[in-house]
């Protein structure tokens, strides 16, 4: 996926009463250049800023409402530079579509009590209209969130910085192409996937494929580009003596059916599962699926097996953060460390491994049809959050989410993504707890505690987040 489709657009509006500007000369002036070191700020991330000025009476806020309006903005910013009526702002956050973010971000941390006149206080007053903005918002069923701070507040940018990343998840779910390939895995309740369901929770289309759309680029890849994705493959993993030549072949020329069947259908994730029968060509490319898979992981687009439709999604939204976000669920607990040990064998994402990945051969893969060459590595040791995409039986989605840490420890060598994760408490209430939040039995693994910006994601979703403590 390319930047410009996940860079979301951000809508600045600042304002201030203007019955205070013939009042106190001073003010507007101080107010507007507050307003311009925002406006610099929010440019400043991976955003695009649409910023219509400041505003100081009802008929201003209304103009504002209809450009941010036809803008089409991810997230409006209400910057409340000094006092303001609400009238002001309700038509902005009523017309836009957007999700509103109001900041409150005087110019110091504090005032020079001794010295201050009442223009200069009212520049530290945008506090003020704050409780107003958010009663009248509530009374009129429009949802927002707040940050309050200084304008060089760094622990105030951060949280505006996580709206604004918040901002860019919902884009890209709200605009995103998500590939469905082949059949549900039989037997998996958890991760039957209600199509409808997807599209109301996050918007975005959700694109039916067979296996044979696969199937008919790969028999058109040249030996060539066979080649070509080999050398790929070389560059990326290590080899292990068990790779059997034939296999890595296959699975480089599926690699580049995969390739053209995400540039045909425009594809921002893909889950995709076959079972085949005794080796015949859909179950040989189901088994050639995973290093093709690893790589478009690797490159942005996240691609789950056994049909976890719910889950490339959460993988998505971890690449989205910058956490990466790979395919994983529970292989083992060790009580005598205290860890808990998880992983998959199957798509990873390639950028956050300890160490350079593994490709393994596999004469079978476990609980598949199948054989071939699988992924095989540590997540890169230190904080790591979880992101599940749950489903209630009401239908409703939420995001479940726990933050833990990868450390050292014995792994197995079978060809499987395998990390040990501490969450600092018994691994088997931990577990429980785990199993008990409406996790289905896959997830996404990514790096860096990542709760606060998964909050800000459920609330620009609107959607319930579970979290399961340490």
């Amino acid at each position: 996926m390319t930047n410009s489709k996940r860079r979301p657009k951000i809508g600045l509006v600042a304002g201030g009463l203007g019955a205070y500007w013939p009042q106190f000369p001073d003010l507007l002036p101080t107010l507007r250049q507050s307003s311009a070191y925002v406006s610099e700020r929010i440019a400043g991330f991976d955003a695009d800023i649409v910023d219509v000025g400041f505003i100081s009476d009802a008929q201003e806020g209304a103009l504002a409402a209809e450009k941010l309006r036809v803008a089409g903005c991810d997230l409006i910013v209400g910057f409340l530079t000094t006092y303001m009526t609400a009238t002001m702002l309700m038509p902005i956050a009523q017309r836009s579509g957007a999700p509103v973010l109001l900041i409150n971000l005087q110019p110091t941390e504090s005032m020079d009590h001794a010295t201050f006149d009442t223009g200069q206080w009212l520049a530290y007053c945008g506090a003020c209209p704050l409780p107003e903005m958010a009663n009248a918002f509530r009374r009129a069923g429009v949802e927002f969130r707040s940050v309050s701070g200084y304008l060089r507040d760094e622990r105030a940018w951060a949280k505006i910085g996580r709206w604004i990343s918040a901002a860019a998840v919902r884009k890209v779910l709200r605009h995103g192409r998500h590939g469905l390939m082949g059949h549900l895995y039989p037997g998996m309740y958890d991760v039957s996937t209600d199509l409808t369901m997807v599209n109301a929770h996050f918007g975005g289309h959700v694109e039916v494929l067979e296996f044979d759309d696969l199937r008919v680029r790969v028999e058109k890849v040249s030996d060539d580009e066979v080649a070509t994705k080999v050398a790929e493959a070389e560059s990326v993993f290590e080899l292990d003596s068990s790779v059997d030549r034939v296999d890595l072949q296959w699975g480089a020329r599926v690699s580049v059916g995969l390739d053209r069947l995400v540039a045909d259908f425009e594809l921002d994730s893909l889950a995709y599962y076959h079972r085949g029968l005794d080796g015949e060509q859909h179950e040989r490319l189901g088994a050639g699926m995973i290093l093709g898979a690893s790589l478009l992981t690797a490159h942005g687009i996240p691609a789950a097996g056994e049909y976890e439709l719910r889950t490339s999604l959460a993988m998505l939204i971890m690449d989205v953060l910058g956490a990466g976000g790979s395919f994983t669920e529970l292989q083992a607990l060790d009580f005598t460390r205290g860890h808990v040990e998880m992983g998959h064998d199957g798509p990873a994402h390639l950028a956050i491994s300890a160490k350079r990945p593994l490709l393994r051969g596999l004469g079978v893969y476990h609980g598949k049809r199948g054989w071939g060459v699988s992924v095989e590595f540590d997540v890169a040791h230190g904080p790591v959050t979880l992101l599940g995409v749950g489903q209630d039986r009401d239908g409703r989605y939420s995001l479940i989410v726990s933050e833990g840490a990868v450390v050292d420890g014995p792994l197995m060598r079978i060809g499987n993504t395998t990390s040990r994760v501490d969450f600092g408490r018994d691994p088997g209430e931990w577990t429980d707890d785990w199993s008990a939040s409406g996790v289905a039995h896959h997830w996404a693994l990514g790096v860096g505690h990542r709760a606060a910006e998964l909050r800000a994601v459920a609330s620009l979703l609107d959607i319930p987040l579970v979290e399961v403590g340490r």
